[in-house]
């Protein structure tokens, strides 16, 4: 069975890593602008499968790629159709750069759309100049010794039954909640390999470059 190409969603927040950000792209990827995620597209040096927008912050640059343009007045964000639009579209990884930025409104929402793709069974992250964001739920995620830090932080809910091993603060059948986030700046043991994992609830893992 042929696997399935990552989609790469680019929004409109600033990079100013973009060394760093194409070291994470793939040649085989499908890439996603969204309106003034177009500002990125000459410094990606990719090419986009599809643009999205209602380009009210970008104009529409009319190239010979398939463009829905979308009203102004709407549910979802740019970001938001994108991302929906290639789930119908059978995409089960997804990759979201520029989305995180000064805008602290669209910053949570996008951060929300890692909520919203572990719900439908799908894998997310984000990714931006300084850290990597993914959700620890149902399944075990390795972090290796190449990060500064990671934070496991409950956006939502309840996360209980939470375990922590090679890292510098462990943590078994542990319990984070919205109201205290105690889980931020944890160090992987040189060497070894962390591993986090949650019995109950869900977790924002973000690591932290060196």
């Amino acid at each position: 069975m042929r696997k399935m190409k990552r989609c790469v969603i680019v929004g409109g927040a600033d990079i100013n890593n973009y060394d760093f950000i194409r070291e994470k792209l793939c040649a085989d990827d499908y890439v996603v602008f969204c309106d003034s995620g177009l500002k990125h597209l000459g410094r990606l040096q990719v090419k986009p499968g599809l643009i999205v927008g209602d380009f009210d912050s970008h104009e529409n640059p009319h190239l010979d790629v398939e463009t829905i343009v979308l009203p102004c007045e709407k549910d979802d964000t740019d970001t938001v159709f994108a991302v929906k639009e290639a789930v119908k579209r059978g995409f089960d990884t997804f990759l979201l750069i520029g989305v995180v930025g000064a805008r602290l409104d669209h910053t949570l929402g996008n951060v929300s759309i890692l909520l919203y793709l572990d719900s439908l069974g799908k894998k997310g992250s984000i990714t931006d100049d300084y850290s990597e964001m993914e959700i620890v739920s149902d399944k075990p995620v390795s972090i290796c010794d190449r990060y500064a830090f990671f934070s496991l932080l409950n956006i939502t809910g309840c996360a209980k039954g939470i375990t922590v091993t090679g890292a510098k603060y462990p943590l078994h059948d542990g319990e984070i909640t919205c109201e205290y986030q105690y889980g931020i700046s944890n160090e992987v043991l040189p060497g070894e390999t962390a591993t986090v994992s949650v019995k109950q609830g869900k977790l924002l893992l973000i690591k932290i470059q060196k």
